[in-house]
């Protein structure tokens, strides 16, 4: 799926200002620095004694947005386009707003008037597709139908992902892989075509090993899910048959991404071998007697999760959490398992599904942990010592130039101990 160079893409976009507006830089240093919320409330203070300040309001747009704020994101954002009625990045991000909101007709018209020059804007959100947005007219997007307020989707197999058994458009059961790499629910293309999907055009992706495949948008009827039947559902179609024999299997015919998990209180439970989907509610504790510790995210693009974290000794900085990431509890780069004084063995490497995808397998001698709050109150997730990694490998320049972000990818996470759980701003590990 789409993975770390795409999410590091978007982070890291031009900042919008002049150079004769040096009181900006604090806060845009702060912002490549992955310090949000330093980030915010310098921005803030600039916005306050210049509320005609451009940069500063739509840089406080697109924090809110990374922070899942979307009410907040969609003041500030209408703010920018009250000042330049044709900021394309404030009217993507305000499309994005409504995408996270299900609101797919205005997703739509806040993409009005975007010209050919301003699709490359729109390579992190290619969910943001308007002619699919405007086929749901009429329909409620992610509906649920079923019985009660939890739905067990029992894992067919656990190596190397999660498979799961789901249905679509009222068919037959077919196998669907779980990664918090993708994002709306995915089918293989020659799947999609066998069901008659609608499509309503391609955008260009990018996937790990720096590859590039064309990505079909399309709608579906129905997704069975356990007891549940979610109807209404985007979807994205790619070239996924072409990994059933790394899986295992006859036939892998789609993947379900972080978008679709999003809708639910989702926990990827590995030890008991389940996808645990519950109705969204008051937020819970949803593991009673159990210590469950909240680590909070932020949304880059339209799926990529990132969160504050450390590998060994090294500062806290953010990392990728993406599960579809095989064999490797997690993926550092170069410079990082450097600077961890981390050696892999490379005689132990192997070939991953795609091109010049090489994993080399060590141990890290403390580990790598997603932190509960921000760095300067450091209390962890979870550390496991003995966490099988492998390296980026030149994959993916995280850290090999430009601002420290997303130096790792979280990826295999069985080494926690029990699971994982997705809420709309943090993940909760117990």
């Amino acid at each position: 799926m789409r993975r770390l160079a795409t999410a590091l893409t978007f982070l890291l976009v031009l900042l919008p200002g002049n150079a004769n507006q040096t009181d900006l830089n604090p806060a845009d240093n702060l912002f490549k620095a992955g310090k949000f919320a330093e980030a915010e409330k310098a921005y803030a203070q600039i916005a306050a004694r210049d509320p005609a300040n451009l940069a500063s309001q739509l840089q406080l747009g697109r924090i809110a947005l990374l922070a899942n704020h979307l009410d907040q994101a969609q003041l500030l954002l209408k703010k920018v386009l009250a000042l330049q009625p044709g900021n394309a990045d404030a009217k993507i991000m305000l499309a994005e707003v409504f995408y996270r909101h299900d609101n797919f007709a205005e997703a739509a018209n806040a993409m009005t008037g975007l010209r050919p020059s301003d699709h490359e804007k729109l390579a992190n959100v290619s969910t943001l597709n308007r002619a699919k947005l405007e086929s749901f007219k009429g329909l409620v997007p992610y509906e649920i139908h079923g019985p009660g307020d939890i739905t067990r989707l029992k894992f067919v197999k656990r190596d190397p992902l999660p498979l799961v058994k789901v249905r679509i458009n009222g068919g037959k059961e077919v196998l669907f892989f779980i990664d918090t790499g993708g994002a709306e629910l995915a089918l293989d293309t020659a799947f999609a075509k066998e069901l008659g999907i609608p499509q309503f055009g391609a955008v260009q992706g990018t996937f790990s090993g720096g590859q590039h495949a064309a990505v079909q948008n399309g709608r579906v009827d129905s997704v069975a899910v356990g007891d549940w039947v979610v109807r209404n559902v985007p979807v994205q179609e790619l070239a996924l048959r072409q990994l059933s024999q790394a899986f295992g299997i006859q036939a892998l015919d789609g993947c379900i991404g972080t978008i679709f998990l999003s809708h639910f209180l989702s926990t990827i439970d590995f030890r008991n071998g389940e996808l645990v989907l519950r109705r969204k509610s008051e937020r819970q504790n949803l593991n009673p007697g159990s210590k469950q510790t909240d680590v909070p995210f932020w949304m880059a693009g339209d799926h990529f999760i990132v969160g504050w974290g450390k590998v060994n000794t090294l500062p806290p900085a953010l990392l990728f959490v993406d599960t579809g990431v095989a064999g490797a509890g997690a993926k550092l780069a170069p410079s990082v398992l450097h600077q961890a004084g981390i050696k892999l063995d490379e005689k132990a490497s192997f070939r991953g599904p795609g091109r010049r995808r090489f994993f080399h397998h060590g141990a890290l001698c403390g580990a790598a942990a997603l932190l509960r709050q921000y760095p300067g109150n450091q209390r962890h997730g979870r550390l496991r010592r003995g966490l099988s990694l492998g390296a980026l490998a030149g994959l993916l320049s995280c850290g090999e130039r430009g601002p420290r972000l997303c130096c790792a990818v979280l990826g295999d996470l069985r080494f926690l101990p029990h699971a994982h759980d997705f809420q709309p701003k943090s993940v909760g590990l117990w």
